[in-house]
């Protein structure tokens, strides 16, 4: 936060041009962390003027469109022809330009999922405002928040010659014991509420709730599922919902029901419509999940697991030929119960892109009982432990 408040406040106050990252997973807190700096610095007394805000969300088309009308030039601008986006956009700062350097507005870029940007063709618009923000025209700041790790491998040498190499990085560092401790925090009543015997009573039963083995086990399961914290958030959303004059305090029972509401979504539901193979591809899945604890697979590894249960359990599946396993495979990309961790390029064949499961053991399961005519021997490796293996 210091780091991020100084880097905007050398922008502020002198001019200086930028460029940074925030990196880490989803939901570790990038856009609370830009949000409170940024509110930081407007309260500061040494910063005076306006820091006109840019905020760009994956889309390198209509990028052009939204920083003429989040800048409100789009009078300037009128009905003019630019032969490129650097004209453009070298135009658009121009306008905003009051004299010199120390009298111009700075602009601050915020570029959310910035790996999209770098997918696009030659990276225009990366190119563009790095070297705008490397210039000594209008103070231009620009900070890119992302999940992928690896985004500077993923940059072009031009692109990366004008990024400042400077990376902020989010990390949801925190185990289950703190899980279980953030819970307890964003359940408990604040000490100023109006009804003080009320919160005792309440506060008191969230510390009951958190040493209860049911409510650790509903949490443990989305623990382990994500650790974003907006997927807690839901669950108490879910669970405080049920609270009533009658029903006045949360019960262990209220949070396996709203762990069931939570997960019971229509992926869960598209599993019943699926043929024997795709189900057979889903579990050799969870059991990859299971022995590399979360870990990316690629569809040689889902493939080589399913020939293990072919040669070894199977006595009523079909072997089927590797294309028409990819085929079936591919049906689940479509269906988003896999997705990929990263956009397919050439150099990466398809059998070797990295993959995560969008389903977790629970809601597969659920699913497998509700599933019509699942045969037994599909059911029961589905249900065995990993010692077969």
């Amino acid at each position: 936060h210091r780091h991020l408040l100084e880097l905007l406040k050398r922008t502020m106050i002198h001019g200086e041009s930028n460029s940074a990252l925030i990196v880490g997973p989803r939901g570790s807190g990038k856009t609370v962390l830009l949000n409170h700096a940024l509110q930081d610095l407007k309260q500061m007394k040494q910063v005076r003027g306006n820091l006109l805000e840019v905020h760009l969300n994956g889309n390198d088309k209509v990028a052009l469109k939204e920083i003429t009308r989040q800048l409100q030039l789009e009078n300037v601008v009128g009905d003019k022809v630019f032969g490129s986006f650097a004209e453009n956009l070298a135009f658009l700062l121009e306008a905003l330009k009051k004299g010199d350097r120390t009298r111009s507005c700075p602009i601050l870029f915020v570029l959310d999922e910035f790996d999209l940007f770098v997918h696009h063709k030659n990276q225009a618009l990366l190119y563009n405002l790095l070297d705008v923000s490397q210039s000594a025209q209008t103070p231009v700041t620009v900070i890119g928040l992302t999940c992928r790790l690896d985004i500077l491998e993923l940059l072009e040498k031009r692109v990366k010659s004008r990024f400042s190499h400077r990376q902020i990085y989010m990390m949801n560092s925190f185990d289950f014991k703190q899980y279980l401790k953030i819970f307890q925090e964003q359940l408990s009543l604040p000490a100023g509420f109006p009804d003080e015997p009320f919160a005792q009573k309440w506060n008191s039963n969230v510390q009951h709730l958190s040493e209860d083995k049911t409510v650790q086990d509903v949490l443990q399961d989305l623990f382990h599922y994500t650790k974003d914290l907006r997927s807690l958030h839901l669950l108490l959303m879910l669970a405080v919902s049920t609270v009533t004059v009658r029903h006045p305090l949360i019960t262990a029972l209220d949070l396996q029901e709203a762990s069931k509401q939570y997960r019971m979504d229509s992926k869960a539901n598209i599993v019943h419509g699926l043929s024997v193979l795709e189900i057979c591809l889903i579990i050799a899945m969870k059991h990859l999940n299971e022995v590399y604890e979360g870990e990316p697979f690629n569809f040689q590894m889902v493939y080589n697991e399913f020939q293990k249960f072919i040669q070894r359990k199977a006595h009523c599946m079909y072997n089927f030929e590797k294309p028409v396993v990819m085929k079936a495979f591919e049906h689940l990309l479509q269906l988003e119960l896999v997705k990929p961790l990263e956009r397919p390029s050439i150099r990466v064949q398809r059998e070797y892109l990295l993959m995560k499961l969008l389903l977790d053991s629970t809601q597969i399961m659920e699913a497998l009982q509700l599933y019509p005519n699942c045969p037994t021997d599909v059911k029961q490796w589905a249900e065995s432990s990993l010692s077969w293996l």
